[in-house]
């Protein structure tokens, strides 16, 4: 048998020209990754040697590339992506990246900064990946059984103390803020870079027992936070790694409530998004059993409400309605016992979960039991208690609260609400708001009734001019393309080619 041909190296062009950029040896980047690596709790033993080698064309190992990475990025003063080096050949990169619940702090901090570095420097494999909810379901297994962190105190690195912390904490309120105004198109590769460039060292840093613990905690939020622009970008397996991670730093952190509110919120959310009821009501139960007494009764509100959703879409109206009885119950019990108020004693990922929040939630419950009154009235609940800065989430609840008039056949002010739902998203850079208004007008076109209509579509004869105009088809002239939408749907036509129409004009004024 003939021998493989041997396959020549190429040089590393894109390594020696950072190395020149940064001014470096061979000898002294060696020292650096050695350096670095031991950072990160690796005993690595690179000299000059190595380095030729690497610049010959070798690939080094494992977490290596990352390495090397962050050794030249710290000497050049910016991020340095393993594209940049010339090592992003695929093989560096494993398809788990950030799916470990890992079973170590050291651990979690290797995979929460590897998710950061693979996002800003390889952001179309992350993005293009998928995910299932079983994927979800298994973090919360782990989550469920391990133990405590018993230490997470750091001596090698940097020292980091609570300003640190609070600056981190400063900076997620920010973002939190402008995400709501403008959508997470606009922010999102704010937190990343911020996440990979600030915080990635101070993980990496000294600190004590204490200020471990709050660098966690809020790290874990701001980790969430990408998570969920993620979801608002259009990456939901991308969100998916975020999540899980975010759920690991919340155990190193000693905060078992946030731990369930990632399951709760986040993952749940993102359970419902791919279809999955039953995974939804899973991850809630989760949540629920796994910060028992350890939560305020604000947070174990909105866990039932989670739950009380998966219930509604599986279609199960005695177990939902149960389960959302004990949640109004609960978020009953945090006003009467003073941490009603924003500024109470709940920790800061809960305190926006109030009674219209709630309010939200059971409106979604409604409309999918296909109980359009409770729907329409809970969704304008929701609404009258939002916050003028909530843009993406008023376009929501009034998408929900046009649907809700959808189911009622009350036409005029389905397409009334809608058109100012519509105003509002152009208004933001939300793959979310497009998604959910592509599912609302979707499910208009579905909704019939012979009751509007003398015909199942073909000459119909609507009592309402603006109904009748909607139902001539394609060629129909209604006012709006909301209006089209909507009537084609009251009317019992297939209303499908008009939301398609008009999630095109959308999507031209939201894409991202």
């Amino acid at each position: 048998m003939a021998a493989r041909p041997l396959v020549a190296r190429q040089p590393n062009e894109r390594l020696q020209a950072l190395i020149q950029e940064a001014g470096c040896s061979n000898a002294g980047l060696a020292r650096r990754v050695n350096m670095c690596g031991a950072e990160h709790g690796l005993d690595l033993r690179y000299d000059k040697t190595s380095v030729a080698r690497w610049l010959r064309g070798q690939q080094p190992r494992g977490r290596a590339p990352g390495i090397i990475a962050e050794a030249l990025g710290r000497k050049l003063g910016r991020t340095v992506t393993i594209d940049e080096i010339g090592m992003a050949n695929g093989k560096n990169f494993a398809s788990g990246v950030g799916l470990q619940f890992s079973p170590t702090v050291l651990g979690a901090i290797e995979q929460v900064c590897e998710l950061w570095r693979s996002d800003v420097g390889r952001r179309d494999f992350l993005s293009g990946s998928t995910v299932a909810a079983s994927a979800l379901v298994e973090p919360s297994r782990d989550w469920l059984i391990t133990g405590a962190d018993t230490q997470v105190a750091r001596t090698a690195g940097a020292r980091v103390g609570r300003s640190d912390v609070a600056a981190v904490r400063a900076t997620t309120d920010a973002l939190v803020d402008l995400d709501h105004r403008y959508g997470s198109g606009h922010v999102r590769p704010v937190v990343v870079h911020y996440l990979n460039s600030v915080v990635s060292g101070l993980l990496a840093g000294s600190y004590t027992e204490a200020v471990g613990r709050e660098l966690f905690a809020a790290v874990a939020r701001l980790t969430e936070l990408a998570g969920y622009m993620a979801v608002d970008t259009g990456q939901s397996g991308l969100a998916q790694r975020y999540y899980i991670q975010a759920l690991r730093l919340a155990q190193a952190a000693g905060d078992r409530g946030y731990g369930g509110y990632v399951l709760a919120a986040s993952m749940s959310h993102l359970a419902a998004q791919l279809g999955n009821p039953r995974e939804i009501a899973q991850l809630a139960k989760a949540a629920q059993e796994g910060a028992r007494g350890q939560v305020p009764p604000r947070a174990e509100s909105m866990f039932l409400a989670a739950e009380a959703r998966g219930h509604a879409l599986m279609g199960d109206a005695r177990a939902c309605q149960s389960v959302a009885g004990r949640a109004l119950d609960a978020l009953e019990r945090a006003v009467g016992s003073g941490s009603g108020s924003v500024t109470g004693d709940d920790p800061i990922w809960i305190r926006h979960f109030d009674h219209a929040y709630l309010a939200d939630e059971l409106a979604h419950c409604h409309r999918d039991l296909g109980q359009a009154e409770q729907a329409r009235r809970r969704a304008e609940e929701a609404l009258e208690g939002l916050p003028e800065g909530r843009v993406r989430r008023r376009a929501i609840g009034l998408l929900l609260l046009a649907t809700a008039h959808v189911q009622q056949r009350d036409v005029e002010q389905a397409c009334h609400i809608g058109t100012q739902a519509v105003d509002l998203l152009g208004s933001l850079r939300s793959n979310r708001g497009r998604s959910i208004w592509t599912t609302s007008s979707s499910g208009w076109s579905r909704i019939g009734t012979s009751r509007w209509c003398g015909s199942s579509g073909r000459g119909c004869k609507c009592r309402s001019p603006e109904i009748s105009a909607g139902c001539g088809g394609v060629g129909g002239r209604g006012n709006y393309g909301v209006r089209r939408v909507v009537a084609a749907g009251a009317c019992g036509v297939d209303g499908s080619d008009e939301a398609r129409a008009w999630e095109m004009r959308v999507g031209v004024r939201v894409a991202l």
